[in-house]
């Protein structure tokens, strides 16, 4: 059992909602920290409907639904944060936003609330170094759909303390996650893996080694991956796909991690996968 009961959530975009919905089913009170009402109005219709679904498919109970709605508290101000144990941070991938919140957060918190950042491509350590005490610093990696998925990573900076690791792996187990402790390196440990893997099948689709369609169904077929490769990177978006492995490339000079000719030509030209009707797998064949 964590010692965890009051969260704040930074952001309520995806990840955020989703983060924010998690939390909040399983007890605890969120404060949800948006920059406008209409950011902040939007995030909530989108969690609404998730939970919706689950009601209309019988996942979900109507009461339990109105008890996770109730227990979540959306603000605009930094200020409303205080009494926070933990402070979960999903915003947009740019370090310099990320530093300056954590930055406005810790004055706000005490000096023993934790705080985390769900970043996927980010350096943990060098986020930590933006907030007084970075013992308390971590990464809390959540997959998308956080109400979905079942792992979290929890991510262990070069200054974060042994007892932080430990109340984050027990608070991710309260939310029914499974947690898995990884150190801060470029993707941590699935996008790690991942992120060559992905690139490897997009170089290989450019070089016309099969069509799109049988490539995913030989790998979700052959390896049991419940989508395939072009299909995930349509899902995840080819604009984040692209920044991800940009960010690890830059951090490690690794060439299995430099985003793909392919993959640069398909974000530059606004096709970015589900979110925008145009990828891989949605809305048309490969760009020629």
């Amino acid at each position: 059992m964590s010692d965890i009961k009051r969260v704040a959530v930074l952001g309520l975009g995806t990840m955020g909602s989703g983060i924010a919905q998690v939390t909040a089913m399983t007890g605890h009170e969120v404060t949800v920290l948006e920059t406008s009402q209409e950011r902040i109005d939007a995030g909530l219709a989108a969690l609404r409907a998730f939970l919706d679904g689950g009601v209309e498919r019988g996942k979900l109970t109507e009461t339990k639904r109105d008890e996770t709605l109730a227990r979540i508290r959306p603000v605009t101000q930094t200020a409303e944060l205080a009494g926070s144990d933990l402070v979960i941070e999903a915003v947009t991938e740019r370090a310099e936003v990320k530093r300056a919140l954590f930055r406005a957060v810790a004055e706000v918190v005490a000096g023993d609330a934790l705080i985390v950042t769900n970043t996927s491509a980010l350096p943990v350590t060098d986020l930590a170094a933006s907030v007084p005490h970075p013992a308390r610093f971590a990464g809390l990696h959540f997959f998308n759909p956080a109400p979905l998925m079942k792992v979290v990573e929890v991510v262990r900076a070069l200054q974060t303390g042994a007892d932080v690791v430990e109340r984050l792996a027990a608070f991710v187990g309260e939310l029914g996650k499974e947690p898995v402790v990884v150190k801060d390196r470029p993707g941590f440990l699935v996008n790690y893996l991942l992120m060559p893997y992905l690139n490897d099948v997009i170089a290989e689709y450019d070089r016309d080694l099969a069509t799109a369609e049988d490539l995913d169904t030989a790998m979700r077929l052959g390896l049991g991956y419940k989508l395939g490769p072009l299909e995930l990177l349509d899902l995840i978006g080819l604009d984040v796909h692209n920044h991800a492995t940009q960010s690890a490339y830059d951090a490690t000079l690794d060439p299995r991690f430099a985003p793909p000719p392919l993959l640069r030509q398909m974000v530059a030209a606004g096709f970015h996968g589900k979110k925008t009707g145009q990828g891989f797998r949605t809305g048309q064949e490969k760009a020629s």
